[in-house]
Parts: C-alpha cells; structure tokens; sequence
C-alpha cells in the first residue's frame, strides 16, 4: 500500500497498513508521544523517535521500556543538522510531529523557548521532511489554543482565525501557519508528501505526569493521600482520549487542518466535571478550589472545537466519550499505583479495549477483523 498524497486510511488502521513501514516520531518521549509509539509498534511499524529525553519523572516512555523496543535518538529538533541527518537515515515513509514545550503555564515562564522550540523546530521538521524523497505523510501535532480565542462559547472550526494571547497558544497558531505556508509552497505538487495538521482537543488518559495539567495533578493528589487542588473548576475544555486522534481513516482526502474532539453532548464540560468524574471511579478523596489565585497567569475558560469536517470527511468519531475517557484514565492511574511495574499491560489492555469498541461502534477505521496485535476480532 503506497502513500502519496492518499487517506489517512494509511496512517493509523488494523490489517497490517504499517508492518514493516518507517515512521518517524519526533517527541516520542513524551506522553502522547509515548502512546502513539506503541500504537505503532504493534501495528508493526520500524519506529525511530527523535526527542530530548523524557520530560518527567517518572514517564510513561521509561514505564514501557520504549527506549530498546525503537531506533532512539535524543536530540533536540532545533538542532536542524542532526534532525536531517537522522531522518535521512531513517527514510521514513511517515513523519509525526509531536516535539513541542507543550504547557501552556511554562510558556509564560519560558516564552523564549517556547516560540523557538514550538515554530522554529516545526520549520526544521518539515525542512527535513523535504529533503526525504520518502515521505509521503507528514502529520503536524498542534493543539485546541491555536485558534484567537474571545471566549464567545462558539466552537472553533478549522478556517476559524489563529491566534493566542499567551506565549504557548500563539506558538501553536503560529506552527499552524508554518505547516500551512510549507503546504502550499513546497508540498502542493502531485507527488509531494501530504501535509496534515492535528488540532487535538484537552487529550487525557494514563501516564501523564507533566506539572500543571489536572489529571496528573489528580493522580498525585490521589495516590498520597490528599486533596486535589484545583485551579479553575469552571473552565470548559474539549476533553478526549489521547487515542482519538490517533484513531483515523478517509476514503477520499487527507491534507489540510483537522479538528479531533468531543461530540457536542460532551463539549461543555468543566474541569470540576472532570475532577468528580475522577474521584468517582478512584473510590475515595476530595478536591478544593485554589482560594488564593494572587500571580496566577490568565488561562482561557471556554475552549471548544468543532470537529464536523473531520466526521464527514474523515469518517471519524469518538470512541470513548467524556465520561469514558475519565473512567479508563481514572482505572489506569490507579491500577498503576496498586501494582507498580504494570504501565505496558495496563496500556496494552486499554489498547485492546479501544480497538474492540472502535469495531463494536463500526468505525471505518477500525474495520478490518484482525486487530493491530495480530489477534482475530
């Protein structure tokens, strides 16, 4: 099955679409990073994953034991010499893009670093990209704030205007522009890699244990005994799974921006739903609200993402709603703590449990009756 400038169908599918295919990662040290690179190793993908070293202590990547199950390099994507020459020895058919600072208080601390890691290094991936006559897919991760949001409650849309008030949301907008300008000047011939970004919805699920995101901050709270502190129980966000976005398939188009997030039943949920939701399924604990908010950064309260183009199109949806996702991340992180040691089982076997209600849903993606393990659905 070749690429080109063909459905995503070929990105992420069961019935072998990756067995013995290179695929470049770049951020594959880093949470979502982590669960894509396993989603693609038991597709049977040759994986080489380009990124600095785990971000946090501990990490899911370390928890899998991904370092010796890939080609790993740790490097820098703003290093452009070493990025190339890394990809150009991989020859990957498929590059990912995940490599970012990807928290939105930290850009406050370290905008500097943040608009060079999150725009110059989306410019040296796609310089690279370039130079690899064996690409065909390049798949850009962005995010949900890349949009110019004035909180009118209105859910953003893919022509929508890009933008951000902080310095995280703006990089973000302005790697969309990037990946939009690189499409069109450099990859618009028939032939030419095709070009994708990814504007992913507030992605949630196991081993994530990055500062200032509220599960991890749950997860913490929970497992030593205390209260979870929350900082903004009312702001709204589009919450998913990390694995719907790396769950899609297209007869027909693939290039261009794609908003994945919740259906509309689910788009208006607030950080307090999802902190109850949490301590529902963990069993026990308590939350309380930060009382003294005095040099806190501004944070956007209502974040929505219509996602219509990439379910007429794409013939995507949500697998797990917003209730699901916080009950199987909820189950992750507990289990985790009650038996230290499990990160790869308990993500095996929520992969499994994705996959087979992805089929029981009759999603076009998840078609085939060979699941990405190689076991009979």
């Amino acid at each position: 099955m070749g690429f080109g400038r063909r459905a995503v169908e070929d990105l992420v599918m069961f019935g072998g679409a990756f067995s013995g295919r290179s695929v470049f990662i770049t951020g594959h040290t880093g949470f979502k990073g982590a669960w894509l690179t396993s989603w693609l190793l038991g597709l049977g993908a040759e994986v080489t994953g380009y990124a600095l070293e785990p971000p946090t202590e501990p990490s899911l990547f370390d928890e899998l034991g991904l370092g010796s199950r890939l080609r790993h390099v740790v490097a820098d994507v703003r290093d452009q010499d070493r990025l190339a020459k890394e990809m150009a020895a991989a020859r990957p058919s498929v590059v990912f893009h995940l490599a970012a600072q990807p928290l939105v208080r930290r850009g406050y601390v370290e905008p500097q670093e943040t608009f060079a890691t999150n725009i110059m290094g989306t410019v040296d991936v796609l310089e690279a990209a370039r130079a690899c006559d064996e690409v065909a897919a390049i798949v850009v991760v962005t995010s949900d704030k890349c949009y110019d949001n004035a909180e009118t409650g209105r859910a953003f849309r893919e022509e929508d205007p890009l933008g951000g008030r902080d310095p995280y949301s703006a990089s973000k907008g302005c790697a969309e522009l990037v990946t939009a300008s690189y499409r069109a000047s450099f990859f618009d011939a028939d032939g030419s890699a095709a070009v994708a970004s990814v504007r992913a919805g507030n992605v949630i699920g196991g081993g994530d244990w990055a500062p200032d995101r509220i599960i991890p901050d749950c997860a913490r709270a929970l497992a030593a005994g205390e209260p979870v502190i929350v900082r903004n129980p009312d702001a709204v966000r589009p919450w998913q799974h990390v694995l719907e976005p790396l769950a899609v398939r297209d007869g027909a188009v693939f290039t261009g921006p794609w908003n994945f997030g919740p259906t509309d039943d689910d788009a208006s949920r607030s950080v307090r739903w999802v902190v109850e939701a949490f301590l529902g399924e963990w069993g026990a604990g308590s939350w309380a609200a930060l009382e003294d908010r005095a040099g806190q950064p501004p944070e956007a309260g209502r974040l929505r993402l219509d996602s219509s183009k990439a379910r007429e199109l794409l013939s995507w949806a949500p697998v797990w709603d917003a209730a699901a996702a916080v009950r199987n991340t909820a189950a992750w992180y507990r289990d985790y703590y009650q038996r230290a040691g499990g990160a790869r089982e308990l993500v095996e076997d929520q992969l499994r449990a994705y996959e087979s209600a992805a089929r029981t849903a009759g999603l076009a993606w998840a078609g085939s009756t060979t699941d990405a393990h190689g076991r009979s659905g």
